[in-house]
């Protein structure tokens, strides 16, 4: 029987409605959820992220606003606009658009984001929080990852657990929040020796190394659970027309795949909108911490 589809969107729409919930009482308790961007020069591309996230942050009664500052504006500068935000106590979070320009250290920047206000979770000090076992913010693919898995009942603890890339952003961050919760973890990467080997034991199996199709049915253990983190755009050409055409692709060959797997995620459908979802979370669980109304540290289950 082929796997079950893990329905990113409907998780995602289920979650927006809880968080719209308590964004709309803490207004009312005149706490509102405030998130600043900041867009460090004019990629077009970025801005397109930034006017999405304006349009789900006002769906959902949170205030949001965008400090779009030029191209070769120097670090301290930028520092210097970061500290001003930590320092404003109407602003509940902050998010930092990426890639920066060169000559800008994206980790030097992310790190002087208040932890309290770091929605992304990327600030290193919010990771190593992760590794002690007392999560404040975690990154927002590793939540939703986390939560895709937990949705289909199957559980973690105990779980042998393959994930397939080693990013910053991505592999590291979801390996750490699956052995908080006593999953025993693979992580591999570019340099790991016969893949297919740790991914056929695996009960769950994680991929986020943004290469088009790389895990196949030959990789897959009969019955494991599989999210596909990876979004690839490809371009396909038609045989009979010649017309080439683009479309989004996983990390995971999804046709032959699903027909092994328990459960899977689509692409797109799948990590995607729920990362979004935990974007807003984190939005949401910053300004509880900023107010006082919840504690910093969450020790794992």
């Amino acid at each position: 029987m082929p796997g079950k589809i893990i329905d990113g969107k409907a998780l995602a729409a289920a979650a927006k409605t809880q968080i719209a919930q308590q964004a709309a009482t803490l207004k009312a308790l005149n706490r509102p959820v405030h998130l600043v961007a900041l867009l460090v020069g004019d990629s077009a591309a970025a801005q397109v992220y930034a006017d999405n996230q304006r349009r789900q942050c006002e769906s959902l009664g949170i205030e949001y606003s965008l400090k779009t500052l030029r191209a070769d504006l120097g670090e301290k500068a930028l520092l210097d606009i970061i500290h001003g935000l930590n320092a404003d106590s109407s602003v509940t979070g902050i998010f930092l658009h990426t890639p920066l320009p060169a000559h800008l250290d994206p980790q030097r920047v992310q790190y002087a984001i208040d932890i309290l206000k770091d929605v992304e979770g990327v600030n290193p000090a919010n990771i190593g929080h992760i590794f002690y076992g007392h999560t404040i913010i975690a990154p927002c693919t590793a939540v939703a990852v986390v939560e895709l898995i937990e949705s289909t009942g199957v559980p973690i603890r105990g779980a042998n657990v393959t994930v397939v890339g080693a990013s910053r952003i991505a592999g590291r961050p979801i390996a750490l929040l699956l052995t908080a919760r006593d999953a025993t973890v693979t992580l591999c990467h570019i340099y790991t020796r016969d893949l297919k080997a740790h991914t056929t034991n695996a009960d769950i199996l994680v991929v986020a190394a943004g290469k088009p199709n790389l895990i196949t049915a030959e990789h897959v253990k009969a019955g494991a659970v599989v999210i596909d983190v990876g979004i690839n755009r490809v371009t396909t050409r038609d045989p009979a027309t010649g017309k080439e055409s683009s479309k989004i692709v996983g990390d995971v060959a999804f046709d032959e795949v699903a027909a092994l797997a328990s459960h899977i995620t689509p692409v797109p459908g799948g990590v995607g909108p729920m990362t979004v979802a935990m974007l807003l979370r984190n939005t949401l669980r910053a300004a509880k911490l900023v107010y006082g109304l919840e504690q910093p540290f969450h020790a794992e289950a």
